[in-house]
């Protein structure tokens, strides 16, 4: 395999002007795309199988962890053809046949992609790999702008398709950004409103434009300042030196969650009418009835505004996030969090207990709210922009500073209650993610104790933030229950 290129990129979407004519011979070609990752992906399932049945493999299973069996482990690999050269070779004759729709570079950047999702079951960092249904997949791309699917003059050219690209004569970002080398194009389509949108996403070398007006780039200044966030399921709590911030994660998203529920529910009453032998009595789907599914054009119809909700709530959400993100970095780019783990709050506690009534507690916990508000994405963001700078997110151990449990006034540790939003000091009353963020930031360069003297000499200013900020909230109409206020 070839080494990844370390210099950073970022991403340029332009929307396509497409004729009709054009997204018809686009539909057909991101559908030969599918069923070559398909084929790539049942060709290495084969091979696996085959790998681990043979008597090499067991016997290397049962040495030691170590750099023999690393290495025993490649060689195995590479003999069975779970390498992904080897997939490239496997591609080359669909490739073939279908050369009048798909270069040989973007075949090859699919098996790329099939070898990617399988990897992680030889990894054993997943436990199945997902094949792509009709329709699925919604992106193909290549591997350099000077072959296969590549920008020029205004245009994506591939294979003999010219599709123009609507760059608006004042958008001064689009513009910087297309004077940066381009890595690679990517050809994407998305569902608006009962129909396919085509984008171009251009893979630019170097970092995006930081603000831009008119006449050119006009830098920001650095601010080297601590920022400390404290960060649940649905809000998220923000300290810094200059101001605080305590929000609801992604507010416009439970606006759709509502609609998105209400038309589930009308496809599945759909569903039964149209089909009421596939069920059994209790409800559960009869999986020994062969018969197709029928579904009926209605169902057809709120199954498209389904997609449309979903399709808005992503966009909701991406948006809300980069807006967060930004207010949070205008604060400061030193910025600490605590480690979490959301694929463990999101699954279902596996102990059932009971509780005071003599009822069985649910095992249910933050599986929807961490769907709809995605936490870890706005990490994500904030991280990547941090990365523009030359920095990084500084990752607190959760287990050793125990930010929710300490307090600095008296050095001592205790631990609270959930329901319980409000740390009482005497004197004052402080918001708990407040406090927990407020003493993130102030965490020593080991990330695994707080500073107290450092937390003695900002409390008061931060009291002060503390109090405006709860003070803004409860002139608001609503805020969620976990606040508190």
């Amino acid at each position: 395999m070839l080494a990844k290129t370390k210099t950073p990129s970022y991403v340029l979407t332009l929307r396509l002007k497409t004729e009709m004519y054009q997204e018809h011979k686009l539909s057909k070609r991101f559908e030969i795309a599918r069923n070559i990752y398909n084929a790539c992906l049942g060709e290495l399932l084969k091979r696996y199988s085959t790998l681990k049945q043979s008597r090499r493999y067991r016997v290397v299973c049962k040495i030691e962890k170590g750099r023999v069996r690393n290495t025993m482990f490649s060689d195995l690999n590479k003999e069975f053809g779970l390498v992904e050269y080897s997939l490239h070779e496997f591609v080359k004759p669909m490739q073939h046949i279908f050369r009048k729709n798909i270069d040989s570079f973007t075949s090859q950047k699919i098996a790329t992609r099939a070898f990617k999702a399988f990897e992680k079951i030889m990894y054993k960092q997943g436990k199945k790999v997902h094949f792509k249904r009709y329709g699925e997949l919604d992106s193909v791309e290549g591997k350099s702008n000077s072959t296969g699917i590549r920008y020029k003059d205004n245009s994506i050219i591939w294979n003999g398709v010219v599709l123009r690209t609507i760059t608006n004569k004042n958008d001064v970002y689009a513009h910087l950004a297309l004077k940066d080398k381009i890595k690679f194009v990517r050809i994407k389509r998305e569902w608006v409103k009962n129909k396919y949108v085509y984008y171009a996403q251009l893979v630019l070398k170097g970092v995006p434009p930081k603000q831009y007006n008119s006449e050119g780039i006009k830098d920001k200044n650095v601010i080297q300042k601590k920022v400390g966030i404290d960060i649940g399921t649905s809000t998220v709590a923000v300290c810094s030196e200059s101001g605080v911030i305590l929000t609801e994660l992604a507010p416009n998203v439970v606006k759709l969650d509502r609609r998105i529920k209400n038309t589930q529910r009308a496809l599945d009453r759909s569903k039964r009418a149209t089909n009421p032998l596939k069920y059994k009595e209790d409800g559960t789907i009869n999986i020994n009835n062969k018969d197709k599914w029928v579904f009926s054009k209605r169902y057809m119809k709120k199954k498209a505004q389904l997609k449309e909700l979903q399709r808005l709530n992503r966009a909701k959400r991406k948006q809300d996030h980069e807006t967060l993100s930004n207010d949070i970095l205008s604060l400061g780019d030193i910025v600490f969090v605590e480690t979490m783990s959301f694929k463990g709050l999101q699954k279902r506690a596996k102990e059932t207990t009971v509780n005071d009534k003599g009822k069985f507690n649910k095992k249910k916990r933050f599986g929807r709210t961490i769907s709809n508000k995605a936490p870890s994405m706005l990490l994500n963001i904030i991280e990547r922009k941090l990365k523009y700078s030359g920095k990084s997110l500084n990752k607190i151990n959760t287990h050793l500073v125990k930010a929710s449990q300490y307090n600095h006034l008296t050095d001592t540790y205790e631990k609270k209650k959930l329901h319980n939003r409000w740390n009482d000091f005497g004197f004052c009353k402080i918001q708990r993610d407040l406090y927990s963020a407020f003493l993130l930031m102030n965490c020593k360069e080991n990330l695994e104790e707080i500073d107290r003297k450092l937390c003695e000499q900002k409390f008061e200013q931060f009291r002060l933030m503390h109090d405006l900020e709860i003070k803004r909230l409860r002139l608001k109409e609503k805020t969620p229950i976990s606040m508190g206020v």
